[in-house]
């Protein structure tokens, strides 16, 4: 796998609607300039690329202009980071303008740069490892950049320090704290903290002992599930099986699957639908381990454990719950395609390699 090198100073950063198109609506404004001043605070010059800001009616009938975005970002060798502006419901679609481009395809190897998102940016990240870019199931710009809050929260706000030269982390650790979902976006809630609660449970091993080792590599489970099923978008199957986004079964043994529920907050039955297609294909049977995001809110989190158990069905496979990345909040970033060691009697995460290349 290719790394791109750690940010400094004073470097240009991209942010891409590569899916929804909010930030450049008008009810986005403040958390566009919130965003905006907090890259700025951590040295970064961000770059709003052509289309980034073309509103969500736009860029849901362009999806060229979004993949545009994305190889212009990709040409501009002053650029060293993107930043993915938000999920969404339909990456796909950028696909066949993405990996149908030669020239995009030799800039991401030749010249691999940090990219972070989460949600349905796992469409991008399956497209760079493929490509052999290594990328960050990390912080996005709206949701955890542009933070309402007076600070960005202290978790995320080192997760994202992390990108930087000497800075880089070694550990996934437990948050002491999570915080709960907002329901207020507008600019009225700019200076309101999130509602904050004291971490209960930490990392919890569902099943298994000792230490597990392997790369790794997962996302959002309903992305997944689209991709494996068409069930949001019809074509969606078709488009990635002709580009080969989801990796072959080959591919998935001894790496380490992580995976986490999105902000729809799945129902118990609903958990269980989607993951029983990654059964059905043997995913379970070949992995090393699987390691659990939190639930956003804490909904259904003993609900969720037992889904997990009762899915898997194998009591030899390692599973460890409630780890701080995806649309819970705080997040860290998992590195895709980074061997890691998951020990699950101490209950830590190590990051086996520096995932950056060395200057």
């Amino acid at each position: 796998m290719k790394k791109p090198h750690l940010l400094k100073k004073g470097d240009k950063v991209a942010v891409v609607s590569l899916s929804s198109g909010i930030l450049g609506e008008e009810s986005c404004l403040h958390q566009l300039n919130l965003g905006k001043k907090r890259l700025r605070e951590m040295g970064l010059e961000p770059v709003f690329m052509t289309n980034t800001l073309k509103g969500a009616d736009y860029l849901k009938n362009h999806p060229e202009a979004r993949a545009q975005d994305l190889k212009e970002a990709f040409q501009d060798a002053t650029i060293k980071g993107i930043i993915a502006a938000i999920g969404g419901d339909d990456t796909y679609r950028l696909l066949p303008y993405l990996l149908e481009d030669e020239n995009f395809i030799h800039n991401v190897q030749e010249d691999p740069k940090l990219f972070t998102g989460y949600s349905d940016t796992t469409i991008n990240h399956l497209m760079f490892y493929k490509l052999g870019m290594v990328s960050f199931y990390g912080p996005s710009f709206i949701t955890d950049i542009a933070e309402l809050a007076e600070e960005l929260l202290p978790y995320t706000k080192e997760t994202l320090q992390g990108y930087f030269e000497g800075c880089e982390q070694q550990d996934i650790r437990s948050s002491p704290f999570w915080y709960e979902e907002r329901t207020d976006f507008s600019e009225q809630a700019l200076g309101k903290n999130r509602k904050v609660y004291d971490e209960n449970y930490g990392y919890e091993v569902l099943q298994g002992s000792g230490v597990v080792t392997g790369k790794l590599l997962g996302g959002c489970l309903e992305s997944i599930y689209d991709i494996l099923t068409g069930e949001r978008y019809p074509d969606e199957v078709e488009i990635c099986e002709r580009y080969q986004l989801f990796p072959s079964l080959s591919e998935w043994k001894g790496k380490i699957l992580f995976l986490e529920t999105c902000e729809e907050k799945p129902t118990p039955s609903t958990l269980e639908k989607e993951l029983n297609v990654l059964k059905e294909i043997g995913i379970f049977s070949v992995i090393s381990g699987l390691i659990v995001g939190k639930p956003q809110d804490e909904a259904y989190y003993a609900e969720y454990k037992e889904v997990y158990l009762k899915v898997v069905g194998d009591d030899t496979l390692p599973i460890m719950y409630n780890i701080n990345f995806g649309h819970a909040y705080p997040k860290c970033a998992l590195p895709y395609g980074i061997k890691a060691t998951v020990n699950f009697d101490e209950k830590t995460i190590l990051l086996d390699e520096p995932y950056f290349e060395e200057s």
